[in-house]
């Protein structure tokens, strides 16, 4: 059999970490351990020190090198940037004490139980002082990756790897003889420089690309990887890791990529499916057994770097529990996330053995430690981040709690994935609703014809949904106009959201006879959201929110909130309030005591009447204006408030543009009038749109 292994055929090679990429989650299942360890001892079992049925050649350090800068840079991307801005100091806190910590005992017990020198002892150290977020995709999966200790943790993940890499330079240039009074300016010089070239400068080229270039999900998708491994590869010029540069590109691009978007479900899905599996087999293969069990130092050292990993990440753990609030399962979670050893660890490994600091003892005990923390580390996760799961769901907010069933009007002429990605943005990510993409054919003569485009459309828009991971029913309507069909279907489906497009012009038919949102604003029971787009919704920094008079006063005031809050969240944008100042702070109380959290803030103008003047004054490139749409007979309703969205339409041809009508609770709303129906509301006059 030697002569078959390793197996040299290429694509005998890829189709057995195929299979076992499919199998290791299935049977790791049978005994509920996560399919990560399945990986690990798969990649121990056949790699070149047990059977040598794979051999770790240059395409599994390849493909393990993308896997693991993978990791962190999908751990910075899902990281909630409200939840971080909010709890920094959660981050701060957890990463210096879960370097410290282990740093100083690890020093100690290197220097006085395993007889390391000084320097040796030092670096040994910081192998246990850094850790990798292997388990982090666990956290993903079972839904808490942004319960604020996983976000503490994953952000004090750059603070303690950025301190030990810093250890493992300091290190490497007093052995190599380098520590002159130039030493740490250009160290410090560098890595200022590169921090600062990647957080300011990659957003602005990305919010440039995806605005102006791409036009599809491909082009976006390798943009992306492109300039993640770019920023990786360019670490080194500063004298950091390509951990540390995967990590800030992540964190860069994180506003630009919504949780809920088509991009980011490429990007996990490219990520879980391929270089992540190869990573942990790669790993895997590193572990040499039989020399550890033939050299009683090897063991000695594993046993004491791993007991010493193991204790310190768990008093750092506790620490933060107890400083921090968290729960024990949360510190749990947290001592899972931070206790694998892999990037940082096998970097200062193989360095410290190049400079003549370790040998193969040290080498051997690495890799086992590195083996035995990504077994414990994702189980750790599992287990208690299901009973985290499970509390986060309890504490959910009643408004987030809401039953919701989404239907998004399309056609042809209509901007279909720009309609699709707000609902996206729009959706209650807890709950597992499909979209109803519906197409409403006029009834005539040409109706056959009209349903040949209508399934054409229906067809890109259940492609675009699968996309991003999201279930859709397909609906497809005949009726006399627009609004008919559209209001049939939603009473069908019971749809509590509509979503529909606008050019900003209104016809001069529905001038005369009365506009579609006419039609559309008869039934209160749902929640109304109208889009007139001009460009990739991904690219908005900011949300400027026109709130007219007593609209908090509104029985349905924050449902409208709750839209237009979750679609903050999601792209990590400012919400700016703007209304009447007398009111200006009770808005903001009202809105702030909304859920989901976002930044918030508010200005004021004198009256209502100017607050096209004041959305004229703050209004930026890359801002979207919402206007709170109020419906005849409640309390925020004025008669000019008909004709402000055709005049804001027109003074702001370039700015995305939404309407977002609330739904009201059938309590609160008002009586039939039995005289007969209120005038039109004519919102969409053609003569503001031409001002």
């Amino acid at each position: 059999m030697a002569e078959w292994f390793p197996i040299a055929d290429p694509v005998l090679v890829f189709a057995l970490v195929a299979l076992l990429i499919l199998l290791a989650p299935l049977v790791m299942g049978r005994w509920r351990l996560p399919g990560t360890i399945g990986l690990l001892l798969a990649g121990a079992l056949l790699g070149p020190n047990a059977l040598g049925v794979l051999a770790r050649d240059s395409s599994f350090v390849l493909f393990g090198t993308v896997g693991l800068l993978y990791i962190m840079f999908t751990a910075a991307l899902e990281i909630d940037m409200v939840v971080l801005r909010r709890y920094k100091l959660h981050s701060i806190v957890f990463g210096l004490l879960t370097f410290a910590i282990p740093q100083s005992i690890g020093t100690l017990v290197a220097y006085y139980l395993l007889g390391f020198d000084l320097l040796p002892a030092i670096l040994l150290a910081s192998l246990f002082a850094s850790h990798t977020l292997l388990a982090y995709p666990v956290a993903s999966r079972l839904g808490i990756a942004r319960n604020q200790a996983v976000t503490a943790a994953v952000g004090g993940t750059i603070v303690t790897d950025t301190l030990a890499l810093l250890v493992l330079a300091v290190i490497a240039g007093a052995t190599r003889g380098e520590m002159d009074e130039h030493f740490w300016l250009r160290l410090g010089g560098s890595l200022v420089l590169y921090i600062f070239a990647i957080l300011y400068g990659l957003p602005k080229l990305a919010r440039w690309f995806f605005r102006n270039v791409g036009r599809d999900g491909v082009s976006e998708f390798v943009f992306v990887l492109s300039t993640v491994f770019g920023c990786a590869s360019l670490a080194h010029l500063a004298g950091s890791e390509p951990i540390v540069g995967a990590f800030l590109a992540g964190l860069a691009l994180n506003r630009l990529i919504p949780h809920n978007s088509t991009l980011m479900n490429r990007l996990q899905f490219t990520g879980n499916a391929i270089f992540i599996p190869f990573f942990l087999l790669s790993v895997g293969m590193l572990l040499d057994v039989a020399a550890l069990v033939m050299d009683t130092r090897a063991m000695t050292v594993a046993v004491g770097m791993i007991g010493s990993v193991l204790i310190t990440k768990w008093i750092a753990a506790e620490a933060t529990r107890l400083l921090l609030g968290y729960s024990r399962e949360q510190a749990r979670v947290v001592f899972g996330l931070s206790v694998a050893q892999a990037a940082a660890t096998l970097a200062a490994t193989m360095v410290g053995y190049q400079l003549g600091l370790f040998d193969d003892a040290v080498v051997n005990g690495a890799i086992l430690m590195m083996l035995v923390t990504c077994i414990i580390a994702p189980w750790q996760v599992d287990h208690y981040g299901r009973k985290v799961a499970r509390r986060s769901e309890l504490e959910l907010s009643t408004d987030e709690d809401m039953p919701q069933r989404m239907l998004v009007s399309v056609s042809e002429r209509a901007p279909v994935n720009q309609l699709l990605d707000l609902a996206l943005l729009l959706r209650n990510t807890s709950q597992d609703q499909p979209v109803f993409p519906l197409t409403v054919i006029e009834d005539g003569d040409d109706a056959s014809e009209q349903v040949a485009a209508a399934e054409r459309v229906l067809s890109r828009a259940v492609e675009h949904l699968s996309a991003a991971d999201v279930s859709s029913r397909p609906v497809t309507r005949i009726d006399l106009n627009l609004a008919a069909g559209v209001l049939k279907a939603r009473r069908e489906l019971n749809a509590t959201e509509v979503v529909m497009g606008w050019s900003g012009r209104t016809t001069t038919p529905d001038f005369f006879f009365g506009s579609l949102l006419d039609s559309m604003l008869s039934d209160r029971d749902y929640s109304l959201v109208i889009s007139r787009p001009r460009g990739p919704l991904t690219t908005c920094r900011r949300i400027l929110l026109a709130i007219p008079p007593d609209a908090e006063l509104e029985p349905g005031f924050a449902n409208g909130v709750v839209l237009v809050k979750r679609i903050a969240r999601q792209l990590d944008a400012e919400l700016l309030l703007i209304g009447e100042s007398r009111r200006a702070r009770d808005v903001r109380e009202r809105v702030a005591a909304v859920k989901p959290a976002c930044d918030l803030n508010s200005m004021g103008t004198s009256r209502w009447t100017n607050v096209v003047r004041t959305i004229n004054d703050k209004l930026q490139e890359g801002d979207m204006l919402v206007l709170y749409g109020s419906r005849p007979g409640s309390p925020a309703w004025r008669t000019a408030m008909g004709r402000l969205p055709a005049r804001l339409a027109g003074i702001f041809p370039n700015v995305n543009l939404l309407l977002v009508f609330p739904a009201e609770p059938k309590q609160a709303q008002p009586d039939t009038v039995i005289f007969g129906p209120p005038p039109p509301t004519v919102m969409f006059d053609p003569r503001d749109a031409r001002r």
